[in-house]
Parts: C-alpha cells; sequence; structure tokens
C-alpha cells in the first residue's frame, strides 16, 4: 500500500542564512563536488583579481595547506566593513552574510571598478556559508580589522584595532565545509593552472602560489609582462606559421537597442600554426570554458574574412565546397581577452557570456584586423591560405574515408554471401555467437564439421594479414583480410590518432558476438598468425580485448593413444604426467597435426566444445607492457629489435628456420 503524504499550506518553506548556500551549494557553484569546490576558491582569488586590475597591489598569493585551508592575500583597498549608513547595516554583514550585496552592480557608472570579475554580490558571502571556517584580515584606513566565521556564521563580531602600517589589504583563511561539498582535496594542479590563467590576461600582475608539503612549502611565481601576447609567443615557438599579432580596441555595444550603451575592450593575440594549434576565450580575466559570444565572433569573423580572401584570389577549385572554422580552427593560435561593464554570464561559474552586443563588437573588431592584417602582409595570408585550404581538403577526404569504411565494415549485409568463405551460424543472439578466425581453408574445413552451427560461425584467414603496427591507415584499410574480418564483427574501428580521428566509427552495441576465438596451428607459422591477429585487434579495436571478447583456443601438443583410450596433451609437462599414469602400459604418441588434418571429433573435443575446450581470454590488464613488446617486436623500433635479439636469441635457437 503507497504511503500517502500530505502536502499543504504548512509543506511550503523557504530557506534562510546559510542554509541557502550550505544545502543547495550546485545551485551557487555548479557542482557540490570536487568542481564546486574549486569554484568557490576562484570566488575569492577573482575580488583580489579586480582590486589589482583597478591599480590596487601587484600581487596575490594563494597558499595551498595541507590541511586542505586556502588563504589568499591581496594589497588591495581592503573590505570596507565599518557602519554603512545608506543600507543601516555593518558591511561586514552585507559582504559576508547577505547574497546579492557587494560593490559591483554600478560598473557601468564608474563607481568603484571599471572592469570586475565579480558581478552579482553572491561570491565571497557564498564561499564563507559553505566554509567549516573563515578568517579575515583587513587593512584600511589606518585600522586592522578581523573576523572569524564558523559553519556560515560569525563568531564574536566585528573586533579592530589601530594599524601602523602603510599597506592595504586584505587576507581570508578558509576551509571548505566536508559538510557541503562531497571533496575538498583540491590538487594543486588546478591552482597553478588557474593563477596561470589569471596572469595570462592581467599583464605585470604577479601570482604566487605556496603549497605545503610534508617537507614544506613549494613556492612558484606566474607573471606574463606582456599578458597574451607572451603566451600566444609560448604556444606558438620558432616555428609557426606567422609571427603573433597583437592587437586592441575599445567599443560601445548594447545588447538590445532599448538597453543603455555599455564599454567593451577587446585584446587579440593571433598566429597560425601547423603544429600547436590553440584557442581560449576570456572574459573580464575568466576563462570561458564554453566559450560564448566571443566563440560566435570568433567562427564568424575568420571564417567570413578567410573565405574571402580565398574567393578574391582564386584558391578555390571549381565547385569547391567553403571552408568551416574547424579548418581554420586546426591551424589557429587565438588568445582572445575583453572586458565589459555590463556582462550577462550563462550562470554564477561565469565559463560562458551570452551578450550579443559583445558578440557584434568582437566580430566587427576581428574582422576589420585580419582584413587590414591580409592586406598589409601578402605573404602571411598566403600561407594562411594555403594551410586552411590543405585543412579542408584534408577533413573531407577523410569525412569521405570515413563514410565509405563505415559502409564497408558495419552496413547491413548478407555476411555469408558478401565475405569469402565465412560460415555464419544459425542463431542471431550476440549473447550466444561464437566466431572461430581460423587459419586457412584447411582449417575451415575441419572445423566447419566440428563446430555447432546453431552458435558457431568459421572465419578463415587467408594467409599472414598485414602488421597493423607498421602500415597507416590507409594501407590498413585496403587491405581485404582486414577489412573482411572487421566487418564479420560488425562493430566498426577505433582510431585514435589525431590526424584520423574521424575514420573512428566503433559502436560496441554492434558487434555480433559474445566471443572471438583466435585458432590457430600450434607451431612457429600459427603463433604470428596469432601475433598479426592480435596486433590487429589491438590497435584497431582495444576495446574488444578490454572487455573480455578476444580469446585464444589452446591446441594440444601430444595426442597419446593405450589401447582404447585417447589422451591430448596440451604442454610437455602435462605429456609427462599422462606417461607417468600409463606406467607399463604400451602407448603410441605423436605430434599433433595442423588443425586441418585433425580429425572432426577430435576438433570439437579439444578445440570447439564448450564442455571439453581450453580457452585463455585476452586480459587488458597487461595492455601497456604488450603494447611495448608488439611496438618492439612487430613495429618501427628496429634498434630495440637487434637489441633484444641479441640478448635473447640464444633462447630460441631450437625454433630458429636456419636452413
Amino acid at each position: 500500500m503507497a504511503l500517502k503524504r500530505e502536502y499543504g499550506n504548512e509543506s511550503i518553506s523557504a530557506l534562510k542564512g546559510a542554509d541557502r548556500v550550505r544545502r543547495r551549494p550546485a545551485v551557487i557553484f555548479g557542482s557540490d563536488g570536487l568542481e564546486g569546490c574549486e569554484h568557490s576558491i576562484f570566488e575569492i582569488i577573482s575580488n583580489s583579481i579586480d582590486e589589482a586590475r583597478e591599480g590596487f597591489g601587484r600581487q596575490i598569493a594563494v597558499t595551498r595547506y595541507a590541511d586542505h585551508s586556502v588563504e589568499v592575500e591581496d594589497h588591495g583597498r581592503g573590505i570596507p566593513v565599518e557602519f554603512n549608513h545608506k543600507e543601516q547595516r555593518y558591511n561586514w554583514e552585507l559582504v559576508f552574510c547577505e547574497l546579492y550585496a557587494g560593490g559591483k552592480y554600478n560598473n557601468a557608472a564608474d563607481e568603484s571598478y571599471e572592469y570586475s570579475l565579480g558581478l552579482n554580490g553572491l561570491g565571497l558571502c557564498s564561499t564563507q556559508y559553505a566554509s567549516e571556517y573563515m578568517d579575515v584580515d583587513v587593512r584600511r584606513d589606518g585600522m586592522r580589522y578581523t573576523l572569524r566565521f564558523e559553519h556560515g556564521a560569525n563568531v564574536g563580531g566585528l573586533k579592530k584595532e589601530p594599524y601602523s602600517g602603510r599597506d592595504t589589504g586584505t587576507k581570508i583563511r578558509w576551509k571548505p565545509d566536508l559538510q557541503v561539498f562531497t571533496e575538498i582535496d583540491v590538487p594543486a594542479e588546478y591552482y597553478a593552472d588557474t593563477l596561470r590563467r589569471q596572469a595570462i590576461v592581467n599583464p605585470g600582475l604577479t601570482f604566487r602560489f605556496r603549497n605545503q608539503t610534508e617537507t614544506g612549502f613549494e613556492t612558484s611565481e606566474f607573471l606574463y609582462r606582456e599578458g597574451i601576447a607572451d603566451h600566444a609567443r609560448e604556444i606558438a615557438g620558432d616555428d609557426a606559421l606567422t609571427p603573433v599579432q597583437f592587437w586592441q580596441a575599445e567599443r560601445k555595444a548594447r545588447d538590445r537597442a532599448d538597453k543603455p550603451e555599455y564599454n567593451v575592450k577587446i585584446s587579440a593575440a593571433v598566429a597560425f600554426s601547423n603544429r600547436n594549434p590553440a584557442v581560449e576565450y576570456y572574459h573580464n580575466s575568466s576563462w570561458l570554458e564554453h566559450g560564448g559570444a566571443p566563440e560566435k565572433a570568433a567562427r564568424s569573423a575568420f571564417v567570413s574574412q578567410i573565405d574571402s580572401y580565398l574567393k578574391q584570389a582564386n584558391k578555390y577549385n571549381k565547385n569547391e565546397s567553403r571552408i568551416t572554422f574547424n579548418d581554420v580552427q586546426d591551424c589557429l593560435i587565438l588568445i582572445l581577452s575583453s572586458f565589459s561593464n555590463r556582462t550577462s554570464y550563462e550562470n554564477q561559474t561565469k565559463k560562458a557570456i551570452t551578450n550579443r552586443g559583445i558578440q557584434e563588437a568582437i566580430t566587427e573588431f576581428l574582422r576589420h584586423q585580419l582584413e587590414v592584417y591580409f592586406i598589409e602582409n601578402p605573404l602571411d595570408a598566403e600561407k594562411i591560405a594555403a594551410q586552411v585550404l590543405v585543412n579542408k581538403r584534408s577533413r573531407e577526404d577523410a569525412e569521405r574515408t570515413r563514410l565509405s569504411l563505415k559502409k564497408k565494415l558495419t552496413g547491413a549485409m548478407d555476411l555469408a554471401s558478401r565475405v569469402a568463405k565465412f560460415v555464419d551460424c544459425r542463431s542471431r543472439d550476440p549473447a550466444e555467437r561464437e566466431i572461430f578466425i581460423v587459419e586457412g581453408d584447411s582449417a575451415l574445413g575441419a572445423c566447419k564439421q566440428a563446430r555447432d552451427p546453431n552458435f558457431q560461425a568459421i572465419m578463415p584467414i587467408r594467409g599472414k594479414i598485414l602488421n597493423c603496427l607498421k602500415a597507416d591507415y590507409d594501407r590498413i584499410f585496403k587491405n581485404d583480410i582486414i577489412t573482411d574480418l572487421i566487418r564479420v564483427l560488425g562493430c566498426g574501428v577505433q582510431v585514435k590518432s589525431k590526424a584520423n580521428r574521424d575514420l573512428s566509427s566503433f559502436d560496441m552495441k554492434s558487434l555480433r558476438w559474445s566471443k572471438i576465438i583466435l585458432c590457430t596451428d600450434a607451431d612457429v607459422d600459427g603463433y604470428q598468425i596469432r601475433t598479426l591477429l592480435l596486433t590487429m585487434l589491438y590497435r584497431l579495436t582495444p576495446a574488444l580485448i578490454e572487455a573480455g571478447r578476444v580469446f585464444i583456443a589452446e591446441s594440444p601438443l601430444f595426442e597419446i593413444r593405450s589401447g582404447d583410450d585417447t589422451y591430448f596433451a596440451y604442454t610437455e609437462k602435462e605429456k609427462d604426467e599422462f606417461l607417468g599414469r600409463l606406467k607399463d602400459r604400451k602407448y603410441t604418441i605423436q605430434r599433433s597435426k595442423g588443425l586441418g588434418e585433425n580429425e572432426p571429433d577430435m576438433m570439437n573435443l579439444t578445440t570447439m566444445n564448450p564442455a571439453s575446450r581450453r580457452l585463455v581470454r585476452v586480459m587488458p590488464a597487461q595492455a601497456e607492457r604488450t603494447a611495448r613488446v608488439f611496438d618492439l617486436l612487430l613495429g618501427d623500433n628496429l634498434a630495440g629489435r637487434k637489441e633484444f635479439i641479441a640478448e635473447n636469441g640464444r633462447n630460441y635457437m631450437e625454433l630458429a628456420d636456419l636452413s
């Protein structure tokens, strides 16, 4: 019987005070996990950055303590904490204990800040609410003010004393609360990456990071004197197609005709490189991980101007399609930083902005700068156009190959008639179907008679297949043996290299088999074919190995007959054990023949019958070691192979064919 829950007038409640953040942290920070904790730290750092950008302080120190607490110190004007007559409350209460209270609502009127990361009056208060404790030290107006908060509540009120030092600023130390966040162990890499990015878009501002370890504090400093231009040069290196260009301008913008006008300051560092492309967007120094308006502007401007140049210079072939931004981005270095005193972020995490006015201003700015750049630098324009066209045509070739390959490898087909000598099974249930990949036509005949046709299929290999570690993808996918195998498997291929990533069409759900069983002779040739098959699967479908779908069928090495009894030994040790049991009985022993020479009954008993066969599952645990060995023995590491043979060859002399 369902439980009846009452829903009446008293069921409606409102969160108050610290509970507004502590019980729903994801609303403010985007997550109650590590990412949300990281964002809460950035909220405090961003307040110090806003002060420095206004010219108050040129250094910000951030300390990561071993107990997961954090300290941020700046040399700005210091947070106002005294009584606010307009609001009839102390400013420390407003700033630390009141959501939507702050000094950055009137930036357009040039009150306290021209441009700022902070906008909503949420960050400092929310971080305080989400802390186990927070200690605040403010120096301003000849006084030192201290505050302490625990679990979102003030302890002891505001304390102040005269301060004789000439410096001003704010120091805040706090510990994110595990009652709020599921994880608070923010890695040092997050701090380093965040502070480096802030140094990039705040030229001349030094960020000092101290990380407490078991042996003391490790200190790093981040400073880019020329900001984004320095960063672009750092990425471009010495072999870029073009030198770094630095452009900047100020524009007026409005988001709608009836909305107020606001200022937009735009800076861009641009270069072209087919080795180290990189595109980064920042607004009010916040890294726009998801882009938004600046990304839309860059896409429009670069495609428009480069397309226009290609048309004017008659670079397109007849009836050739237009370039896309992906063609440009594959060789573009663009670091775009914009500031505005009116900003609309997608949410409090500030990973994208949506201002239409900013998008239009950046689009017009980039188009104009690119047009002038192409006119003044015709050689650079020629290089850029040529590389973008190479990217475009390579992309289109890869797409044609991908579509052709997908159709060839995974399209619906009658496998039995379209793949030479493939013998299918009756079942259509992938959960029970097995495929035996066997060595040659003779093995096909024996396995075909020995199999259970209800769920066991046979795919013969015609000779030794291509070494997939040495061959490029074009050569691999022109090999009929390999493409037939992939078609029979049905799941497509995984292509990891960036240059050929568009060829990837892998889908585990399309796999037609529960087991893929490699069945080769127990001799040197058989082992080599097995190794080449494993190499192919390792390179083209590694997920099958990781999922435990690939098996090796063990073939017996010896057949021992004594009277009416027959024994099969798979190793020398097993052979000796069987012979020991026979004692004085007469017996005959015969080295196992190739699969094609075996009787169907023997094949069924030793190789194909699930009740009596031996299968070895290919495990992913040693994939890294396998990769090294495959590369050593089958790849391009010729020097390593020679060294390996010199060291280990003596162990295999009896197996070597030296005739």
